[in-house]
């Protein structure tokens, strides 16, 4: 999994942070994935300060498909650093109700299929 973020600025004015997620594995697409939030939502691997309710704009590639999915979501997830279980640290971002954010959990439920009903552990719940 891949992740770029521009450095953090302490402006007047906070803009939403940028992310850019690239899964290239359906395992790590499984862990990432958090279909218990109402429309879908994403985990992202992050050692940087976010508050529940910060806005983050996304662009999420995933596996071989060359489409990138703009998703302008919400930090509702923090897992903190030495979290339990040996947690990935990191915020999970709840996707919008919007299209956009619908074709991308569409999108991650197919490559998913089944797997979505595993018990394998996941980034999240």
């Amino acid at each position: 999994m891949a992740i770029t973020s521009p450095p953090h600025t302490s402006a007047a004015v906070q803009r939403p942070s940028v992310i850019q997620l690239s899964i290239k594995e359906k395992g790590a697409l499984y862990a990432a994935y958090i279909p218990v939030f109402n429309g879908g939502g994403i985990f992202i691997p992050s050692t940087r300060e976010h508050q529940l309710g910060d806005d983050i704009y996304e662009l999420i590639t995933l596996l071989d498909d060359p489409q990138r999915y703009p998703i302008a979501g919400k930090v509702a997830w923090i897992t903190p650093a030495h979290a339990s279980g040996n947690r990935t640290q990191g915020i999970g971002i709840k996707f919008p109700k919007d299209e956009k954010s619908a074709q991308i959990k569409s999108r991650i439920e197919e490559i998913l299929g089944e797997a979505l009903q595993s018990d394998r552990p996941t980034q999240t719940v």
